[in-house]
C-alpha cells in the first residue's frame, strides 16, 4: 500500500497542478469558450475525444476485475455512446467518414492502450484525469456550448458531459478520490504513477495546441 502520510489523491493533484493549469488555459479552449471559434471547432474537438475514450473504454470489461484498475471502472462513467450521439448531431449521419485523429490524439490514445495492456496503475491515472475532469470542468464546457451554439440543454451535442447515472457528482468524486488513496502502490511506483499523470495532462495540452494551430490556419 501507499507508504506516505499524504493521501495519494492529494499527491496527484499537487504533482499535476502546473500541467493542469496549462491544459485549462490553452489558447484553443479559451477561444472556443469565448465564442471566437465556431461550432465546427467544437465538433472537431469532440471528434478527437472519441479516439481517447475509445481507447479508455475498449479495455473496461477486461479491467473491471483487475485489482488495481477495477475499483475505477464503473458503467455510469462510460462516455463513448454519448460521444457518438453528439457527433451524429454535430456532424450528421456520415460523421464516421469524417473521423480523423490528429497526431497528438493518436499518440494520446496509443499511450492509453499501452498502459491498459501492461501497467494498470498507469491506466488509472489516465482514467482519473479524463473522467474526473469531465465531471468537474467539463460542466463549464457544456453550459457554454449550449449557449454559444443553441444546443439543447443536456441534450444532443453535449451528452458527453451529462452523467445521467450519477445522482450526486460531489459524492461520486469523493469516493473516487478515496479509491485513489487506496491504490496498492508504494516506493518508486508512486513517482512513476505521478509522472504518468503529468504526461496525461501534457498530452491533453498537446491536443489543444494542435487544434489551435489547425483553426488559426483556417482564419
Amino acid at each position: 500500500m501507499l507508504e506516505t502520510s499524504t493521501p495519494f489523491s492529494t499527491l496527484i493533484r499537487t504533482a499535476t497542478e502546473q500541467q493542469h493549469n496549462e491544459a485549462e488555459h490553452s489558447t484553443f479552449m479559451r477561444d472556443l469558450l469565448t465564442g471566437q471559434l465556431g461550432v465546427e471547432a467544437f465538433y472537431r474537438y469532440t471528434s478527437q475525444l472519441w479516439f481517447v475514450y475509445a481507447a479508455l473504454e475498449k479495455h473496461s470489461d477486461a479491467l473491471a476485475s483487475d485489482a488495481v484498475a477495477g475499483p475505477f471502472v464503473k458503467p455510469e462513467l462510460a462516455r463513448l455512446a454519448s460521444l457518438e450521439a453528439d457527433l451524429a448531431h454535430l456532424g450528421g449521419e456520415n460523421w464516421r467518414d469524417e473521423l480523423t485523429a490528429l497526431p497528438s490524439t493518436a499518440a494520446y490514445a496509443a499511450r492509453i492502450e499501452e498502459v491498459a495492456s501492461d501497467w494498470t496503475a498507469g491506466y488509472v491515472v489516465h482514467h482519473y484525469t479524463r473522467y474526473l475532469g469531465d465531471l468537474s470542468g467539463g460542466q463549464v464546457i457544456r453550459g457554454t456550448a449550449e449557449k454559444l451554439w443553441n444546443l439543447p440543454k443536456k441534450g444532443d451535442g453535449v451528452r458527453f458531459y451529462v452523467f445521467d447515472g450519477i445522482d450526486n457528482p460531489a459524492a461520486f468524486k469523493r469516493g473516487y478520490r478515496e479509491a485513489l488513496d487506496r491504490l496498492p502502490i508504494d516506493g518508486p511506483e508512486v513517482d512513476r504513477v505521478l509522472d504518468e499523470a503529468r504526461l496525461a495532462f501534457t498530452m491533453n495540452t498537446d491536443l489543444f495546441r494542435e487544434l489551435g494551430a489547425e483553426f488559426s490556419a483556417r482564419n
